[in-house]
């Protein structure tokens, strides 16, 4: 693709105005999966889950395991022990038990449903790039001001450089509502679908673009490059035997 029609975006200050532009790799910044990104976001639910749910076996409920009667001569049905599953207050059987529900997601279509996430971001216009999230007292009241001459009216997601350590913007963002602070390598899919706004750091953004380029697959590359070829329309057999 030709440098002159890649896709830029603006980058602002933190007082809103203009500062320069961006460009976007097609590679991350292209098609939406959206197949993708429910499996992404099915995974991170799946992990979250506590999975502390817990019914009594047989061995676990109160009562005696005394044998109530002789097993014979008594006209009964016969019974070994009160916490037999088929009395009342008896064991639960085959009842759901403490598990992980977490399991195996591939790291390259965790890497392919975030650049769908941020594909998707920057067609709403909901992508917001910022030169510096440095700030230079910890207000929360000052931030609320940079979020409001960015046009953020609703929740954001906040996501600053990995390796930059900002104590500042750690505590201005930490009281307001519905404003949620990341790490550039923490950022996962579904914490982009899960606010309405986003605003990366340059620095953040430019890091967290380089990495998803280099992940994505040579056969993706050439899919990419190559023009779609039509397939030859296919002869009937009548017409061949004619």
């Amino acid at each position: 693709m030709d440098e002159s029609d890649m896709a830029t975006i603006d980058v602002h200050n933190l007082s809103g105005a203009k500062a320069g532009t961006l460009d976007l790799a097609d590679e991350v910044f292209g098609a939406v999966n959206e197949d993708l990104l429910w499996e992404a976001v099915k995974h991170y639910r799946a992990a979250g889950r506590a999975g502390t749910h817990a019914t009594k076996v047989r061995g676990s409920v109160s009562g005696s395991g005394k044998k109530l009667w002789k097993q014979k001569g008594t006209g009964r049905a016969r019974i070994g022990s009160i916490r037999s599953p088929l009395w009342r207050h008896g064991g639960t059987v085959h009842g759901p038990q403490p598990r992980s529900y977490d399991y195996t997601f591939p790291r390259k279509k965790l890497l392919g449903a975030l650049r769908s996430a941020l594909a998707a971001k920057f067609a709403d216009g909901k992508l917001i790039v910022v030169e510096s999230l440095d700030l230079k007292e910890p207000k929360t009241k000052e931030f609320k001001k940079t979020l409001d001459a960015l046009k953020v009216d609703s929740t954001v997601l906040v996501v600053k450089l990995a390796t930059q350590e900002n104590r500042n913007l750690d505590l201005s963002t930490r009281n307001i509502k519905g404003c949620d602070l990341v790490r550039g390598n923490e950022v996962h899919p579904y914490h982009l679908l899960g606010h309405d706004w986003v605003i990366f750091s340059q620095p953040a953004i430019e890091k967290l673009q380089d990495s998803l380029k280099k992940s994505v697959s040579r056969r993706e590359h050439v899919a990419e490059a190559a023009p779609e070829k039509k397939k030859p329309a296919r002869r009937s057999r009548k017409a061949e035997v004619a």
